[in-house]
């Protein structure tokens, strides 16, 4: 058996020494939609895996190519091996995430790494190394004998529970901690776990790092979580932005810090300003805030998420800003005031079932258009929006998010912001995706457009 500890590995001779004692290696990536996917190889066929790739039919995948050009290559990327716990398969699994190529060698212009990737290296170009924080909520569910699903903690009278860790009130506190030693096996470490508002609603918060490793973390966090669940506790993990009417949904606030490469000085620091940040923060708050109809359509991504991002339950729905606030759209962090390094945004409407290197990738590119065009965010907003008269927030030209995946998608076609983001043919691709999940869903559309319907649990409960 393999040691459950990953090392930083940058090369691929080190992988195959670390991989000899291992049963299987599993070759992950993300689709355009946000599915994890791969496919499983004997540790045999290592060293041509991580040399030349394995083939696949890239026709079968969402978002991939044409029938008639479906071959298409996946290649580890050696800096992602990591050791999956022994008790997810009860073998010795490793695992990797891959680059898409096309079978002449080229990067596939579709795989949502490429896509991160290139604007990263753009932002960098500029002048600007981004970093990327995110975090998870979700569920633990079971199903019981009538197939319907419940939070684990559905039996306690008090079901609303935030931050509480007594034994005898949270049932979750063991499958935290279990996950967090499973997370930290696979290279990623954990700062903190705990309870949240919902009823066996749950966070656990890792390191920060650049918006691609961020991006990998997350996906591998979301895998993590449902294998602990299923394996040791047959529970189900649910990502689902919002499971049931009237409780609290679950989110992936994002944040966003943007530093000189040269210097490591934070360009959205300064000392003398609102909140400790820069005029330069302000503007890149105020691309976002320009764009954020259109980004939802990315960063909340599915018919469901319209179903969280309701007044009440901290799901900003109003475009505005502020420090501390957390009933604003774009939060400023205020932890340790003056303190330059903590200097960053917080972009709280996407959820956890969007594509995390495509929602980083739109989110820096609005963030971008905001400091070369110097859009102003206009002023902060320091009191609970949910509390403001519809005429105050009118008189304060605070705007109201999409409703729904159709409105979203609608204020994509009036902005250019995620075509410029992700490029012509990657967004048309998942404009075509989005409209047809729509179209799904139209015929469930319930007379309450906020109830949670079995269409929705079906199709995303297990994503």
């Amino acid at each position: 058996m393999i040691n459950d500890k990953t090392q930083a590995i940058r090369d691929f001779d080190t992988c195959e020494k670390l991989m000899k004692n291992a049963d299987y290696i599993l070759l992950h990536f993300t689709d355009l939609l946000g599915f994890f996917k791969g496919r499983t190889i004997p540790t045999e066929e290592a060293k041509n895996a991580l040399t030349e790739g394995v083939g696949f039919d890239g026709s079968s995948i969402i978002g991939g190519v044409n029938i008639e050009e479906s071959d298409m290559v996946m290649k580890p990327d050696p800096s992602t091996f990591t050791v999956c716990p022994y008790y997810f398969y009860d073998k010795s699994v490793v695992s990797f995430v891959c680059n898409i190529h096309r079978p002449d060698g080229k990067r596939f212009e579709n795989d949502s790494r490429l896509i991160c990737q290139k604007a990263t290296k753009k932002a960098l170009a500029e002048g600007y190394e981004t970093t990327a924080a995110a975090e998870l909520e979700f569920y633990l569910v079971e199903k019981n004998e009538k197939g319907e699903v419940y939070p684990v903690e559905n039996h306690l009278i008090d079901k609303q529970r935030y931050f509480d860790i007594a034994p005898d009130r949270d049932v979750t506190e063991s499958y935290r901690m279990d996950l967090s030693n499973a997370l930290s096996g696979m290279g990623i470490t954990v700062e903190r776990q705990h309870h949240e508002a919902g009823s066996a609603q749950n966070e656990i918060t890792f390191r920060y790092s650049d918006p691609l490793t961020t991006s990998d973390n997350i996906m591998r966090y979301k895998f993590a979580a449902k294998a602990v669940a299923d394996r040791r506790y047959k529970w189900i993990a649910t990502f689902m932005p919002k499971p049931w009417f009237g409780k609290a949904g679950s989110g992936m606030h994002i944040h966003m810090g943007l530093f000189d490469p040269k210097s490591g000085e934070n360009h959205l620091y300064d000392s003398k300003g609102y909140a400790n940040i820069s005029q330069k923060c302000r503007y890149f708050i105020g691309g976002i805030l320009e764009h954020a109809k259109a980004l939802c359509a990315i960063v909340a991504p599915t018919v469901n998420s319209y179903k969280r991002l309701v007044p009440g339950y901290e799901a900003p729905v109003y475009v505005a800003w502020s420090k501390k606030n957390r009933s604003a759209l774009i939060r400023v962090p205020e932890y340790f005031p003056g303190k330059e390094r903590e200097a960053r945004i917080e972009f709280r409407c996407p959820d956890p079932l969007c594509n995390p290197y495509l929602a980083y990738t739109v989110a820096l590119e609005a963030g971008f258009d905001g400091i070369r065009k110097k859009i102003d965010p206009g002023e902060p907003v320091d009191v609970n929006v949910y509390h403001l008269s519809e005429a105050k927030r009118e008189e304060l030209g605070i705007k109201v998010l999409p409703a729904s995946l159709k409105e979203a998608l609608e204020e994509w076609q009036s902005d250019e912001i995620c075509i410029r983001a992700l490029g012509r043919e990657n967004a048309e691709k998942y404009m075509e995706l989005k409209m047809q999940e729509w179209k799904e869903y139209e015929p469930h559309i319930p007379n309450n457009g906020s109830q949670v319907t079995n269409w929705e649990l079906q199709k995303y409960l297990y994503t």
